[in-house]
């Protein structure tokens, strides 16, 4: 069996590559090379763009992993030829043709939706939405920083759509965070068992990356060893 030994991390929105440090020590401490993206969340179009430049600058075969956001940008560049899986982290899973809105209108809406600031075409999350309901589960210190180093997201993401979704071809793992906030956890759960994903459950905010950092890693290595 061989294992994949490179780990491309891609976040989602309110997040930068931060958002891993949790995780990124250990996978290098185990001889992983490891690229955390920085999204400039302006479009699908950019983020894939950014995700496969970090693929460029590895070796062989890769494990894409997507956090929120990230999981429908690693739905439309997993595609690489250099991708073989794909871990999902509380992330969107879109089929061809679906949008973030037709994804989340199927479902309640979340409660960090309450908190959001639209400035200028993009959105950013208060301070109280991200220790309340994005980071409900980490200290104070943790859910600062996020706060400080978040990236606000384009309105217009809301709207972009891939075109062949990877997961179809590409062997997948899903982190459902039970207690999530942000993206509805029967949403994950259903994204999971649609793309017949390997499914593990956490009790976790929608940051369980960082939360549940141990479980998250289990997963990877899993991946990793069977992509």
């Amino acid at each position: 069996m061989s294992k994949v030994k490179n780990v491309v991390l891609v976040h989602g929105f309110w997040a930068d590559g931060s958002c891993y440090s949790e995780i990124i020590p250990t996978l290098l401490a185990e001889g992983y090379e490891v690229i955390a993206v920085q999204n400039p969340l302006t479009s699908l179009a950019d983020d894939v763009t950014a995700t496969k430049r970090a693929l460029a600058r590895i070796e062989g075969q890769c494990l894409l992993v997507g956090h929120s956001w990230g999981g429908f940008v690693i739905t439309e560049a997993g595609n690489d030829e250099r991708v073989s899986g794909l871990v999902y982290i509380a992330a969107l899973a879109p089929d061809a043709g679906e949008t973030t809105i037709d994804l989340l209108s199927k479902y309640e809406p979340a409660p960090a939706s309450q908190y959001f600031q639209e400035q200028d075409g993009f959105i950013w999350l208060s301070k109280e939405g991200i220790q309340k309901t994005f980071a409900d589960d980490l200290v104070a210190e943790q859910s600062a920083l996020i706060y400080t180093t978040q990236i606000a997201p384009s309105v217009s993401l809301l709207g972009a759509k891939v075109d062949s979704p990877a997961w179809r071809n590409k062997p997948s793992w899903y982190i459902v965070a039970s207690n999530d906030q942000a993206v509805p956890t029967e949403l994950q759960h259903d994204s999971a068992k649609r793309m017949g994903a390997t499914t593990t459950v956490v009790e976790s905010s929608h940051v369980a990356m960082i939360s549940h950092a141990k479980e998250v890693l289990d997963v990877i290595r899993e991946a990793a060893a069977n992509s």
